[in-house]
């Protein structure tokens, strides 16, 4: 069977491959978008519960993490999270802030997917679903990839766009990192993020009485004396306790730079002065109980444990200064130390991925491997919780279908 000759093969149809699509089709190329699994914007669908946390408002490089966090800007910039909003819009998509930027939309996610598919189609471009690369080569003229379907493509450009490792029973795989290094391209290590912390069983067992408890929370990363300096922000969002340890935004923020050997630590009545609190309540109603007093600040469950764990019991009246003090400590000064992650099982992003110095950060292209892309999840720049990553694909995916 003779060779399919076209201009652009891009391999994920995410949010990534399909805007990067869209753009080449706008741009007259001949356009093949392929994908093995039977739907596409599978993790659109299913993100923001349904309903697509598709950007945030606030995006900027200040948002990612990678070797090189600033990589990002030249994308960002010219495809902003306004430009994409103003597509949603045209779109008819009805859409609202929820929290520190977030836009969700009214109804579906599947409305994002819809005005995807919707320009795929307008701009000419091929989408090709179930369909997964067996080998691809570099050619003269470009490159040449045998798909399952049984064709082979022959085109000028290749983009890798089929993400990291997380949420694996969705498909996400490792293919675009073993494609880059087959290409010569070096891959930074990777790890799950925007994921939940485990603990190890002692400290389970300890804390069982509180899974279900939400609390909102200011957390930040301890760094280990061996680990690499960078910048570690402060995370004022909700916390989970759960069966297996911590989640809620607030850790799967913290997760993504947290490294194993490591301790985070927690306020859990952030801003809250609670020894001057307890010490008012102590002048108000000496009666009442310690853990009672604490369980109008902090949720009454957590209130209990943490005078648990402090063995401070009794009426106010009975404890003093010094007590109290110990007890704001434990409440707003919690350093604890996860053994280690749900993995990528439920990791929201991968971090790390294809060397962002490897790239250019104008078109995405490959500096050493020409009519090569990668773009979003696939490169190593990771956003943070709260419509980032959505946006680096939007932003990289636009940036690339201007060159490609």
């Amino acid at each position: 069977m003779k060779p399919e000759t076209i201009d652009v093969l891009i391999v994920g149809a995410g949010a990534a491959g399909m805007m990067c699509a869209i753009e080449a089709g706008r741009r007259g190329r001949s356009v093949r978008l392929i994908d093995h699994a039977r739907a596409p914007g599978e993790k659109i669908r299913i993100s923001g519960g349904g309903r697509c946390n598709f950007t945030n408002l606030g995006t900027g490089p200040a948002n990612f993490l990678g070797e090189n966090p600033r990589f990002a800007t030249s994308a960002l910039k010219r495809f902003s999270q306004h430009d994409f909003v103003k597509r949603v819009d045209r779109a008819g998509i009805a859409w609202h802030e929820k929290t520190l930027g977030q836009l969700f939309c009214d109804d579906s996610a599947k409305q994002i997917i819809r005005m995807l598919t919707d320009d795929l189609r307008a701009a000419g471009a091929v989408l090709s679903l179930g369909v997964s690369v067996e080998r691809v080569d570099r050619i003269a003229d470009g490159y040449e990839a045998a798909l399952s379907d049984g064709t082979t493509v022959r085109s000028r450009s290749l983009v890798l766009a089929t993400g990291g490792k997380s949420i694996p029973k969705m498909g996400a795989t490792g293919w675009a990192y073993d494609a880059a290094r087959q290409f010569g391209l070096r891959v930074t290590d990777t790890r799950p993020a925007l994921v939940p912390l485990t603990f190890e069983a002692g400290l389970l067992e300890t804390l069982k009485p509180l899974a279900g408890v939400a609390v909102d929370v200011s957390v930040s990363a301890v760094p280990a004396s061996s680990s690499p300096k960078g910048d570690r922000p402060t995370f004022n969002e909700a916390m989970l306790f759960t069966h297996r340890g911590l989640s809620g935004p607030a850790i799967l923020q913290i997760s993504s730079y947290w490294r194993e050997g490591e301790a985070i630590t927690v306020a859990m009545a952030p801003g809250e002065d609670l020894h001057a609190r307890l010490k008012a309540a102590k002048e108000e109603n000496g009666k009442q109980m310690v853990h009672t007093a604490l369980g109008h600040l902090i949720p009454r469950r957590l209130a209990e444990s943490v005078c648990d764990r402090e063995a401070i019991k009794g009426k106010l009246a009975e404890v003093g200064d010094k007590t109290l003090r110990r007890l704001d400590a434990a409440v707003n000064g919690w350093t604890v130390k996860p053994v280690g992650s749900e993995g990528y099982r439920t990791a929201e992003v991968t971090l790390g991925g294809i060397a962002t110095d490897q790239l250019d950060q104008q078109t995405m292209e490959a500096r050493s491997v020409p009519g090569l892309y990668v773009i979003g999840e696939a490169a190593d720049v990771t956003g943070w919780l709260g419509g980032y990553n959505f946006q680096w694909a939007w932003s990289s995916g636009w940036a690339a279908g201007q060159a490609c």
